[in-house]
């Protein structure tokens, strides 16, 4: 690597939560498509760094690292940013809701754009139908963390965990392309909005913006990805 990470990504995939971070950062890397038009997310290549073939990779000085979860909670430590220290007072509270978002509120998303993988496609649209009251009870959790402002959850100082969240909300106003997605409603969590509002002036979406194709207002007022190169499935 000429850099010190290397990412694999796809435009507007789980990848650019941690592009956000690395740019946030300012830790130098380098990104690598993943073209998923020809299932390279498949390749024996990129298993050989995924056996799950999932998107993203961070390739590191202590090898490839896969799970959004698992790349943020090692940059932050590695980096000493982004997050509470491990010692600090509130890093029990940050744990508990960084894998909140990943095990439920992610684990719950993928269900719900890929239902077909979950159940036979005739039920596909049950089983959405299903899960939808169980992401606007997340999203109402979230809401209200939201409202304490602890400060690794809040509008003016971002995070790991803000950034996962505010692509996860991204997602939902724009995925499945044709699906009901009338469900969602940024106006429904108001603090949440408050903080996208804020990520959306940062330098780091700005590159993101640029780099993915993500459109101006890519957490609030989102609109599908036109990336200079690879594709947005």
């Amino acid at each position: 690597m000429l850099t010190r990470y290397r990412l694999h990504y796809a435009p507007d995939n789980a990848s650019l939560v941690i592009r956000l971070v690395l740019e946030e950062m300012e830790a130098p890397y380098e990104t690598v498509l993943v073209d998923r038009r020809r299932n390279e997310q498949d390749s024996a290549a990129y298993r050989a760094l995924n056996p799950n073939g999932l998107i993203p990779v961070l390739e590191t000085p202590q090898g490839p690292i896969f799970e959004t979860a698992a790349i943020l909670l090692w940059l932050s430590e590695r980096h000493g940013q982004l997050a509470p220290a491990t010692e600090a007072p509130e890093r029990a509270e940050f744990l508990k809701w960084l894998f909140f978002a990943s095990n439920t509120l992610h684990a719950d998303l993928r269900i719900m754009f890929y239902a077909e993988k979950y159940i036979t496609p005739p039920q596909a649209d049950t089983l959405r139908a299903g899960i939808r009251p169980r992401l606007k009870q997340h999203l109402q959790l979230l809401d209200a963390l939201a409202k304490r402002a602890p400060a690794w959850f809040c509008a003016e100082c971002p995070s790991v965990l803000t950034y996962y969240v505010a692509c996860m909300m991204r997602w939902m106003a724009l995925y499945p392309a044709d699906a009901d997605r009338s469900w969602y409603a940024l106006a429904d969590t108001p603090a949440l909005q408050t903080i996208l509002a804020q990520l959306e002036t940062r330098p780091a979406t700005h590159t993101a913006i640029a780099a993915e194709g993500l459109g101006p207002a890519p957490y609030t007022s989102p609109v599908y990805a036109n990336p200079l190169e690879g594709s947005a499935i």
